[in-house]
């Protein structure tokens, strides 16, 4: 099976998506049928998607799409993990067969130690024994936290998603690189390799301005924890899904057969249970 790992879906309106700026063309509905043609080009099966709002009823809507549309293979949700009430949410989500984690926009906390507080780790501690997984949406800045957090959850099945968002327009790489080894020594803790071309000049990228870091994951990660993933739409504020999905397939492709079956689909496959 041939998978995005990551890309989102929504129906537009500026109360829910306030964070998409309104010159930005992204301000529209996107839906599995604008996807699906995109995956068919590249011989991808499915995708994985990814919450974009922070409520219940985001969960429960990418749960409505994915019974209606066969090529999202599985969900990615959101649950508040700081309320009291977070087990009673993770219930009801687990038993639905397609939602496969949980995520929140930590990266939008302004304490960079959020995922150390207690009571988000109390509700974190849930997903395990629910069999959920756990993205971790994060900058540079808070990878020290998301560091000590795996290391504090040995059992608990993270990925990285977007690398971190490396500041790749500045060409920046320590102390990203370092950490990120740190990180990878955490044998439960997987890499998506995504969202790179937003983090880079949108207008002037090259393939080159990449290497350095897909060089220093793929390093650190291998070939066993790293998964394609789009971020569709979102990537189209500095490119197409043929230019991303290009971008990582000429790297990848020089690095053997083996490893791009695992990238573009195995080991998302094996990470998040799709079937």
């Amino acid at each position: 099976m041939r998978i995005d790992s990551h890309q989102h879906f929504w129906r537009f309106n500026p109360a829910d998506y306030g964070w998409i700026k309104s010159d930005w063309p992204i301000r529209r509905d996107f839906l599995p049928v604008d996807l699906e043609e995109q995956l068919r080009a590249r011989n991808l099966d499915g995708c994985v998607a990814v919450q974009a709002r922070q409520s219940l009823e985001e969960s429960r809507w990418l749960l409505e799409l994915a019974e209606r549309a066969s090529i999202i293979r599985g969900v990615v949700g959101w649950v508040d993990l700081c309320s009291p009430d977070a087990a009673k949410a993770l219930e009801e989500f687990a038993t639905r067969s397609k939602f496969v984690g949980v995520r929140h926009v930590v990266q939008d906390e302004p304490d960079d130690r959020f995922v150390l507080r207690e009571d988000f780790q109390r509700g974190l501690g849930m997903l395990h024994p629910f069999g959920l997984t756990y993205d971790l949406l994060i900058f540079p800045g808070q990878l020290p936290a998301a560091i000590a957090l795996a290391e504090r959850f040995p059992e608990q099945p993270f990925v990285l998603d977007h690398l971190a968002k490396p500041r790749i327009k500045d060409r920046a790489l320590s102390p990203w690189r370092e950490q990120i080894r740190q990180l990878a020594k955490l044998p439960k803790v997987s890499c998506k390799v995504s969202g790179l071309v937003t983090e880079a000049d949108w207008q002037n990228w090259r393939a080159e301005d990449f290497k350095p870091y897909l060089d220093i994951a793929f390093e650190a990660f291998g070939s066993d924890r790293l998964m394609f993933g789009s971020d569709w739409p979102v990537c189209l504020l500095a490119g197409s899904y043929e230019s991303v999905f290009e971008l990582v397939q000429n790297y990848v492709g020089r690095l053997g057969t083996d490893t791009g079956e695992k990238f573009f689909g195995g080991n998302a496959v094996k990470f998040y249970g799709l079937v």
